[in-house]
């Protein structure tokens, strides 16, 4: 007897801490942002979690911040670190897509951008989910997919993420069928604000709710071996109390029973399919690679070869015709700046908080030029100066051959696009709700033209401004196209419809946008002041054409290029779409991945027709028509 129950011990101890229960708090959207009321609802969760009874851990669901700024994560870390348990973050789209340090300071501040840990016989992983820097649907991060495809598989887990695992992300069908594989169970996710039971390809999750919305609140979720429970811990007049469960389920190893078409996607793919390129078969790949890494940025191109970086920093020189690695740069930060090209000199902005110029031959650095805080802005370069936005409240004017910088003018808020220069000005937005005029020879600021609306997500900040007969052309967030007077700023009209996206015709004379349903028009760029409204809005009756495009819930800052007699339109799920520039209609749309296409370079060599075009989730490709 005593040999026997010396041999069933091991058995009964490993089934006792098998069955041990997991007990976590987790909270999600707080949305910091200083001053704001919702601030002191998260310190009294925090507090509250201190004093109650006892959990294991804490988990945060992304959102923390409203901004994504420096001093908000800097702020909101400290308010977390009041935590007598151990906690894990993942970031929301608040947190990365307005991020003045390009997502940098995430990772300074809370050490990494994914996690892992074991409790209770459960593995815990979390990832961010994007997108990164550009209005565009969630995305898991290609780095992260790579991570996640390192995971061991079969292993009990459970995956927090901040957005749903459905079509609100670009790459869901990918991300669950990863997470089957490596045995998640359960998922949790925040972004709703409010309490959801969920099911993602067969995947059971709970989205929870905020920690301000409809009170002062928190989740509290229990794990046992093969069962989960989630209730909310709410503040009430009489006090904290923890309110019945509002979720139950039983869990159990998931065998993935999704149907994947020959191009991995599931029947539940909402969106244009890659059978739309046999469609129109004009349209040829020249050629074709994906990276391990986001791309967010477009390219320089010159001499038959082509630059680009991935958002990891790594800057690539790869030949014209085959794509052949020439050679490879790796920055010592995140990038989302395009490079420009100007003789033997590559210039960018980098997450260091450095300008590099690099030489285009063999990838030295020439010189930097150090920031206080991120450069992600994008370079023009114009004679033999560079000029620049930054984070740190400065836009530089820099000498492309010596490094020095000529000029810098304080701005308020901080640029993430490129800058439309001529001989009499610069001009540029910023998330600080303005559209700058300065003057390219000292910098001193001409004008200074503010959004209409209060907000600063409504910033001229994502767009890049393009000029005509004395106006300068500006999308906004506030879905409008704007005409503004470029010689003192003022607004000469509006037209509805837009978010970030415009282009301008070759010869100046018709500006062309997007709208985020369905639509794409077309102005004349001097059109008659006459016909615009009392209000200030031109009609839809003065527009050259105004069609349907297709392209559904659409809104992707990329810009519009016009090349031929097509109007390339790029979209934020990896489709381009070209238009007849004469009315707007159809010619031909090609996918060529499934997220946010970026700046586009186009050309013609003997009759044939060239675009090249990267994607967020790290696609690079060569098309000819």
């Amino acid at each position: 007897m005593k040999r026997l129950f010396l041999c069933a011990l091991p058995l009964l101890v490993s089934a006792i801490c098998f069955s041990q229960e997991v007990k976590f708090a987790f909270l999600t959207d707080c949305h910091y942002s200083k001053g704001a009321e919702r601030v002191g609802a998260l310190k009294e969760c925090i507090e509250d979690i201190n004093r109650a009874e006892p959990v294991d851990f804490v988990l945060f669901g992304g959102d923390i911040t409203d901004f994504g700024s420096d001093e908000e994560l800097a702020s909101v870390k400290e308010i977390f670190d009041l935590l007598r348990y151990k906690y894990y973050v993942v970031a929301g789209n608040h947190d990365a897509k307005w991020s003045e340090s390009g997502c940098n300071t995430f990772l300074k501040v809370f050490g990494y951008e994914h996690f892992e840990f074991e409790a209770g016989g459960w593995r815990f992983l979390g990832s961010n989910s994007g997108p990164d820097m550009r209005m565009t649907p969630a995305l898991l991060p290609r780095e992260s997919m790579v991570w996640l495809s390192e995971r061991e598989a079969g292993k009990k887990s459970i995956f927090v993420n901040h957005f749903p695992l459905d079509s609100s992300m670009l790459n869901y069908f990918d991300v669950t069928r990863q997470l089957k594989r490596i045995g998640v169970q359960w998922e949790i996710g925040g972004h709703w604000h409010s309490n959801h039971e969920m099911n993602y390809d067969g995947i059971p999750a709970v989205l929870c709710r905020s920690t301000y919305n409809n009170g002062t609140g928190y989740a509290l979720v229990t794990l046992t071996s093969d069962h989960v429970s989630v209730s909310d811990r709410k503040k009430t007049k009489e006090g904290w109390v923890t309110l019945p469960s509002w979720y139950e389920k039983d869990l159990g190893a998931i065998v993935d029973e999704t149907v994947y078409d020959e191009d991995g996607f599931p029947d539940s793919y909402p969106w244009i399919r890659y059978d739309v390129n046999k469609i129109y078969p004009q349209v040829k790949t020249v050629w074709s690679l994906t990276e391990d890494a986001n791309i967010v940025s477009g390219f320089a191109r010159g001499n038959g070869v082509i630059y680009y970086v991935t958002s990891s920093g790594t800057l690539k020189a790869i030949r014209e015709k085959d794509a052949k690695l020439l050679w490879s740069k790796t920055l010592p930060g995140k990038v989302f700046s395009t490079p420009a090209l100007k003789g033997n000199r590559i210039v960018l902005g980098c997450t260091d908080g450095k300008i590099y110029c690099i030489g285009s031959a063999k990838g030295q650095t020439l010189w930097t030029v150090q920031a206080q805080k991120s450069v992600l802005g994008s370079p023009a370069i114009v004679g033999k100066v560079v000029y620049i936005g930054a984070s740190d409240g400065k836009f530089r004017a820099i000498g492309l051959n010596s490094g020095k910088v000529i000029w810098q003018t304080d701005i308020e808020g901080f640029v993430e696009t490129t800058p439309y220069v001529d001989d009499q000005q610069v001009v540029f937005g910023t998330w600080g709700q303005k559209l700058y005029s300065l003057n390219p020879a000292d910098g001193k600021i001409q004008w200074e033209w503010k959004t209409p609306m209060n907000s600063r997500m409504h910033s001229p900040a994502a767009t890049v401004p393009v000029k005509s007969n004395g106006r300068i052309f500006i999308a906004v967030p506030d879905r409008k196209v704007y005409a503004i007077d470029a010689s003192n700023g003022k607004t000469l009209f509006w037209v509805n419809g837009g978010r970030e996206s415009i282009g301008l015709s070759a010869d100046g004379k018709t500006v062309y946008a997007k709208t985020m349903n369905h639509r794409s028009y077309a102005f004349d760029a001097a059109v008659d002041l006459a016909k615009v409204t009392a209000e200030g809005e031109l009609p839809q009756t003065a527009l050259k054409w105004d069609v349907e495009n297709t392209m559904g819930y659409e809104i992707s800052p990329t810009p519009i290029v016009e090349s031929g007699n097509l109007v390339l339109v790029p979209s934020d799920k990896g489709n381009l779409f070209a238009l007849d520039k004469r009315d707007g209609h159809i010619e031909w749309i090609h996918k060529s991945s499934i997220a946010l296409i970026n700046p586009i370079q186009t050309w013609i060599d003997k009759d044939t027709h060239y675009i090249l075009l990267s994607t967020m989730d790290g696609k690079v490709e060569l098309l000819k028509y």
